[in-house]
């Protein structure tokens, strides 16, 4: 059975929980990372170097980190015919570039906006930084919104693993009181159509903590 380690409110573990059920595929998980710890040992910094989550582990020894990396690894190991993740070199290499732009253009800022108004006490937040992290975030969105005017999901016409990553970021962004937060009804309908999807609904759309 693959063993999967990571806490259910860390962005980076919903993206595998969400194809792990997508893929109907059998998973225990084992909270560690934030208050429960535990990745600072030496035997989880031998899956996980920078000791991070999630990770992920097979019989036979085999362990796997980078949330991107355990997505496709899961596609080309158990599913190897999903749409999720197309076989025809153009269609897997758009969908591979969208998870790259997630992780390279809107990990970062993402990740200060949510830091900041979530888990940052009014009285100690840098609202300067956060009102900058705003608007590169907008920004990027707005480059999804645009491309999602002329199609469905964010590669094309298919859901695939460019619309798990990142769909585990708009929630947090539509539901997250973001002062200033640009309209953007593409992005908003694409949100619709990932909520119709029983396990983001269930992984993934929960209070945002």
């Amino acid at each position: 059975m693959i063993k999967l380690w990571g806490r259910a409110n860390s962005s980076n573990v919903m993206k595998v929980i969400w194809l792990l059920d997508e893929l109907g595929l059998p998973y225990a998980r084992t909270d560690v990372g934030g208050p429960f710890g535990g990745t600072a040992t030496a035997e989880y910094r031998a899956m996980n170097p920078l000791g991070l989550v999630p990770s992920l582990e097979e019989e036979g020894g085999f362990h796997l980190f980078e949330s991107n990396s355990i997505l496709r690894y899961l596609c080309n190991a158990h599913a190897p015919a999903t749409p999720l993740y197309p076989q025809a070199p153009r269609p897997r290499a758009t969908v591979e570039a969208w998870m790259d732009f997630q992780q390279t253009a809107l990990n970062r800022p993402q990740s200060a906006v949510f830091q900041g108004l979530v888990r940052t006490p009014p009285k100690k937040r840098d609202n300067a930084a956060i009102t900058a992290a705003i608007a590169e975030v907008a920004g990027i969105w707005g480059i999804l919104d645009a491309r999602l005017a002329g199609q469905d999901y964010v590669a094309g016409a298919d859901f695939s693993l460019a619309d798990i990553t990142f769909g585990v970021h708009v929630h947090r962004w539509l539901n997250m009181a973001v002062p200033g937060r640009p309209e953007a009804p593409h992005l908003a309908a694409w949100y619709q159509r990932l909520l119709a999807r029983p396990a983001y609904k269930a992984h993934c759309a929960g209070p945002i903590t």
